[in-house]
């Protein structure tokens, strides 16, 4: 299954980059091939998920504290 990522004239390759990663992260890819190496326990899995959700909402909460 091929992704397309959608850019303007003017998008630069890192804005590709991160979209790409954006999407993947929606759709529930793994970032990379370790996420598939080695087997992760459901409690390691929920654990891992809830630190990757804290990560967005403090970094959500320092972009508002800068506007």
């Amino acid at each position: 299954m091929a992704i397309r990522v959608e850019l303007r004239e003017n998008d630069s390759v890192e804005y590709a980059l991160r979209k790409l990663k954006r999407i993947c992260s929606r759709e529930g890819r793994p970032r990379g091939r370790k996420a598939m190496r080695f087997y992760e326990k459901p409690s390691e899995r929920r654990r891992r998920k809830m630190k990757e959700r804290m990560k967005v909402i403090k970094r959500a909460e320092r972009m508002r504290e800068m506007n």
